[in-house]
């Protein structure tokens, strides 16, 4: 068996293709988080909760409702933009002129509220959603076999990121909004209704939170707390970006996520901290990111 550093190579595809799923879910909650602090100026606390309710929503509308997965896929985003969307304007526009501080201490709170409930509504026992049907199975690329699903997961995940980055950096509407956050003030003399931009960014950075947590419900056990873990990493990706930087957090996700495959393969014992010593040396040589500005 042909070998890469003394690893074999169906092992070392194996993790890269691990690694590059991963990748794409970093890269999808940092473009949400950026979004959200880029345009509103809040640390959302609360984002890995919106991934945990979006996996749990797509299991609540299977196993009471019977609505699979591709329901899930179309609703549960928009159940989590219309949330985010009753946040905003009921609890975090009160605080936007305040200390970042404030909206951490606030998301936070938000965060211990919901997952209290989820866990007295589903407890804290580990739930199964299956993979679909649909999405079963393997190709077979001759030097790995790649899964459906997983394969699923990078295109949908990659494609929804790119669409984002599209929208805010290519467009009108993105020009606006990147005005708005800048100079309320001037974008509302030309009569933009800036509050309601506001809201709607908000809104669409819980749903790529919730997004994720739909496409990770085959890949893990649902508890309420798999939210914790991944949102310390993507605070990390967010940081190493640079924070508000959209296309930073899709790039450096992607290659975290990479980088922590290789790093399974070669040294697994720092697979769990690669990330943050990887912050710790961008934050000495250039502490805004590497696509942030000063």
């Amino acid at each position: 068996m042909p070998e890469i550093f003394g690893v074999p190579v169906p092992v070392l595809y194996g993790q890269l293709l691990l690694g590059l799923v991963n990748g794409s879910f970093y890269a999808l909650l940092s473009l949400g988080l950026s979004l959200i602090f880029g345009l509103l100026n809040i640390v959302n606390f609360a984002h890995g909760t919106m991934y945990m309710l979006g996996a749990f929503l797509a299991y609540f509308l299977l196993q009471p409702l019977g609505l699979g997965y591709w329901w899930a896929v179309v609703l549960v985003p928009i159940m989590a933009a219309g949330l985010g969307i009753g946040i905003e304007r009921t609890i975090l526009r009160r605080i936007y002129k305040l200390d970042h501080i404030y909206g951490l201490l606030v998301t936070f709170a938000l965060t211990m509220i919901i997952e209290g409930l989820v866990r007295v509504w589903f407890g804290v026992s580990g739930l199964r959603y299956a993979v679909p049907d649909s999405l079963s199975g393997m190709v077979d690329l001759g030097f790995m076999k790649l899964p459906i699903y997983r394969a699923w997961v990078i295109v949908a995940a990659l494609g929804l990121c790119l669409l984002t980055w599209a929208v805010i950096e290519r467009t009108r509407l993105g020009a606006i909004l990147r005005a708005g956050t800048e100079n309320p003030a001037l974008v509302k003399a030309f009569g933009v209704n800036v509050p309601l931009l506001v809201t709607l960014v908000f809104g669409w950075g819980v749903a790529l939170a919730a997004f994720a947590g739909v496409l990770a419900a085959p890949l893990m056990q649902l508890t309420p707390q798999i939210g914790h873990s991944i949102i310390i990493t993507v605070f990390g990706v967010v940081v190493i970006g640079g924070m508000g930087s959209i296309l930073g957090s899709i790039v450096t996700g992607l290659g975290l996520g990479l980088l922590e495959g290789l790093t399974k393969v070669y040294y697994p014992e720092a697979s769990s901290t690669v990330i943050f010593v990887v912050m710790i040396l961008v934050l000495l040589v250039r502490p805004h990111g590497l696509f942030g500005k000063q």
